[in-house]
């Protein structure tokens, strides 16, 4: 199962250079509800069309989404191994928490600080 970052969703959403495969979005994917107002704010921020925001709440409808709540927050606000902003944060300790319920995840990000703590962290990296 794949941890989808924010990054990730942008680039397919609004076809950046980088785009990730076709085939991630046929996989099993999960993020934090975080990602959900990423989403939606960034869109709203671009002006995006009404199809756009359709496209993407569609994606949104086949993410698992995990509520924001304590225990994992709780994980945001202990250091990481490399420095990372507020919601990297946060995504990274939604997903950590989820593998500490036993949940084998790979993260699908293009963000380098992330994908730094990832590696430090020894999580492994979805192909995107």
């Amino acid at each position: 199962m794949n941890y989808l970052d924010t990054s990730v969703v942008i680039a397919h959403l609004f076809s950046e250079d980088r785009r990730p495969p076709m085939s991630l979005w046929s996989q099993a994917a999960i993020s934090s509800r975080l990602l959900e107002y990423e989403i939606v704010v960034r869109l709203n921020a671009r002006q995006a069309t009404p199809k756009v925001h359709s496209v993407a709440r569609a994606l949104l409808n086949d993410i698992e989404l995990i509520t924001l709540d304590p225990p994992s927050l709780e994980l945001a606000l202990h250091p990481f191994p490399v420095p990372l902003r507020t919601l990297d944060a946060i995504h990274l300790a939604t997903l950590l928490f989820l593998q500490g319920r036993g949940l084998k995840l790979k993260l699908a990000t293009y963000d380098r600080q992330l994908t730094r703590a990832a590696q430090t962290l020894g999580i492994p990296l979805a192909k995107v």
